[in-house]
């Protein structure tokens, strides 16, 4: 059929101002009488496209206006521009009222719920594929599309999709294989990922892209790397682009491989690759979290659309190495910080300890008309946990209930953390067993809650139940453990578990791990084998595994463990005062008055003071913190007096100084020059 001028103008309609022009003359042109279909078909893609359901809906009117029986062709389109405009249900119905469906209607169907339905509608739909008809690489794209959303567990249903590509002769088509490597990766399967990869006849950017994004979201930063190498090197193949770009920065990032990352960079300006705000705001993320600030600041000062990725990103950066002013001016430099942005900042502060900040800036935010999210809140409550404000906590968690984030697995395990810390061990259990989905990490809060208390058989048992859930224990896991292990004595215990941990586990202990089962053996009086297991490390010892032998060695007053121990310490941490401390006691313990001042006396000579003791409780005017020797309370002469009969009960009791630290301690009641107290008051959260 030869097109009139008005429907040549309908059919390449490009805006909605020309649709509604098209809509509205329509029926002036003849069109009531009989309408062109195929011009009809092509205006609704061009509502689809646009998004403009109005338009869209008015041209579905007229159809059945003029009792135009929907055909398949525009049933299509009208189930294309329903779903993508968030009108599902009216999709569906556009589907069910095709009088015969043919293959085009119902991959049309099949595409709406994989871009824009829950997966398994579309798993629904397919099942019930007539047998009349064939599904071509197009359904399986679909489907393969929509199993992509599934949850990582659901690996059954990628390989049956699989299956029924080879059955049907669809697995060399490359959109196929494309949506088979998505599926696999998204599924925690690389090696299948890999593998249709390998057997693909062909391959485009799509493959690679695919491909290489596994890798680097699933954790396998080098083979993204080895793959990018291959796809470069590859003559006449496919080049990189945008989108390889950030999939491997990402892997660079996380593995702070600079020269690799830089080179990659390189590449895109050389090749001239289009550097879109997601791969701009990628690149400017590589150079802050490995280290290289200078670079990424400059970046970031160039780019002239920047959103709160593009901020986030380099407020991260200078947070993650300790430069707290500068992510601060780039924050004051967001003429609208959004969400994001905020939780940056606040999670960076948190990082860095400066708690009193924290919590100003979380006011500042709900003052600017931002609600928090489960992000601030885990943010929040280390803040909350160091400061042990229980109610601060307590006032946390109901926020987190009442705006249904108290789920969420990062404040679930923050809040298992705050109430531990803050002595409120009842309530971290209570968290934890109205958990969801209970994850490693949760599991591992609540047995290092325990663990920190001294409870070390609820922790063990704790542990027990968490491998028999079949729940995977982590390298944090252990260090939990150990340290239960290592307040309850159990040596063997601890053996047992240290051994199993890269024999049945596959998890390679680290130093921190040595150093808790050196705690053990310490905390178990063992001390010659715990020096004769620091000897046989395969890594090289740290100050915390030196100063779990020095503390073994002072509760049982070995000195010369404990003074070995001590001159291993001066080498890697020679300004830790708590070091010169612990020997020192250890020495007046021993009746070594001489060497004990001769510690002491080399602590003063390179200017290291004993920090002063602080202690804090909470109170309805909120937290009350005291400060050794501080007399700004005007109240002073009452509370030393206070104090100073405590002191006499207690050496009533039979309580003698064993140093000379403590002697000085007991001075600080009697020294009026230099007795304070201190309040701080924190707003309520």
């Amino acid at each position: 059929m030869r097109l009139s001028v008005p429907l040549q103008r309908i059919a390449a309609a490009a805006t909605a101002a020309e649709v509604r022009w098209a809509v509205g003359s329509a029926a002036s042109h003849g069109l009531a009488a009989l309408p062109d279909i195929g011009a009809y078909g092509l205006l609704i893609q061009r509502c689809a496209d646009g998004g403009w359901l109005r338009q869209g809906q008015q041209l579905h009117a007229r159809l059945v206006v003029f009792a135009v029986v929907a055909s398949n062709f525009l049933a299509s389109k009208l189930i294309s521009l329903y779903s993508r405009c968030g009108r599902l249900h009216d999709a569906r119905r556009m589907f069910d009222d095709i009088p015969r469906r043919n293959l085009f209607s119902w991959n049309a169907m099949l595409l709406a719920y994989a871009l824009h339905g829950p997966a398994s509608h579309a798993i629904r739909l397919f099942s019930s594929f007539p047998t009349s008809l064939s599904p071509d690489a197009f359904t399986l794209s679909a489907l393969l599309k929509s199993l992509s959303s599934l949850p990582p567990s659901s690996s059954s249903a990628y390989r049956s999709a699989h299956a029924f590509a080879v059955r049907h002769g669809l697995v060399c088509n490359i959109f196929v294989s494309n949506g088979l490597i998505t599926a696999y990766a998204h599924g925690d399967d690389i090696a299948s990922a890999q593998r249709v990869f390998d057997t693909m006849p062909q391959r485009d950017i799509v493959s690679w892209n695919s491909m290489i994004a596994g890798y680097s979201q699933s954790g396998h930063y080098q083979e993204c790397l080895r793959l990018y190498r291959e796809m470069e090197a590859r003559s006449g193949g496919v080049l990189p682009n945008a989108v390889t770009v950030v999939s491997v920065l990402q892997a660079c990032s996380q593995l702070k491989d600079l020269l690799f990352g830089m080179e990659v960079h390189r590449f895109a300006v050389e090749h001239g690759i289009q550097m879109e705000r997601v791969a701009w705001n990628s690149v400017i993320g590589f150079y802050a979290k490995c280290g290289s600030l200078d670079s990424a600041r400059r970046l970031f000062e160039e780019m002239s659309d920047k959103d709160g990725v593009s901020y986030s990103a380099m407020i991260t950066g200078y947070m993650s190495y300790g430069f707290v002013r500068p992510a601060m001016d780039v924050f004051r430099q967001a003429v609208a910080p959004v969400l994001s942005t905020w939780n940056a900042v606040i999670a960076g502060l948190a990082q860095n300890n400066y708690h009193d900040e924290v919590l100003d800036l979380v006011c500042e935010m709900q003052a600017s008309g931002f609600s928090p999210n489960s992000v601030t809140l885990s943010s929040l409550l280390p803040t909350l946990s160091f400061n042990s404000s229980l109610l601060g906590g307590k006032q946390v968690h109901g926020y987190a209930i009442r705006n249904d984030c108290h789920q969420n697995i990062y404040v679930a395990t923050a809040l298992i953390d705050t109430y531990a810390k803050s002595g409120f061990l009842e309530g971290a259990r209570r968290v934890f067993d109205v958990s969801a989905g209970r994850s490693v990490v949760v599991w591992t809060a609540i047995i290092s809650a325990y663990a920190a208390h001294g409870d070390a058989d609820a922790a063990l048992s704790l542990f027990d139940r968490m491998l028999d859930a079949g729940i995977e224990p982590d390298p944090v896991t252990f260090t939990a453990v150990l340290s239960a292990c290592a307040h309850a004595g159990a040596v063997d215990e601890a053996r047992h578990i240290c051994d199993a941990m890269s024999s049945v586990y596959g998890v390679s202990p680290t130093v921190e791990h040595y150093a808790c089962m050196v705690g053990v053996l310490s905390r178990g009086g063992m001390l010659k084998e715990a020096v004769k297991f620091i000897d046989k490390m395969p890594i090289e010892p740290n100050s915390k595994t030196w100063g779990a032998l020095l503390n073994g060695a002072a509760v049982y007053g070995d000195v010369e463990v404990g003074r070995f121990a001590f001159e291993q310490l001066l080498e890697i941490e020679p300004e830790n005062t708590g070091n010169y401390i612990v020997m020192a006691n250890l020495y007046s313990k021993d009746g070594r008055r001489e060497e004990a001042k001769t510690s002491r006396e080399k602590m003063r000579g390179i200017r290291l003071e004993k920090t002063a003791g602080c202690s804090w409780i909470e109170t309805s005017d909120g937290l009350q913190v005291f400060v050794s020797r501080d007399t700004s309370n005007g109240r002073t002469d009452e509370l030393y007096a206070v104090l100073e009969g405590l002191l006499r009960l207690i050496r009533e009791e039979g309580y003698a100084y064993s140093n000379e630290f403590d002697e000085e301690t007991e001075s600080c009641v009697q020294n009026d020059e230099s007795k304070q107290q201190q309040t701080l008051s924190i707003a309520s959260v």
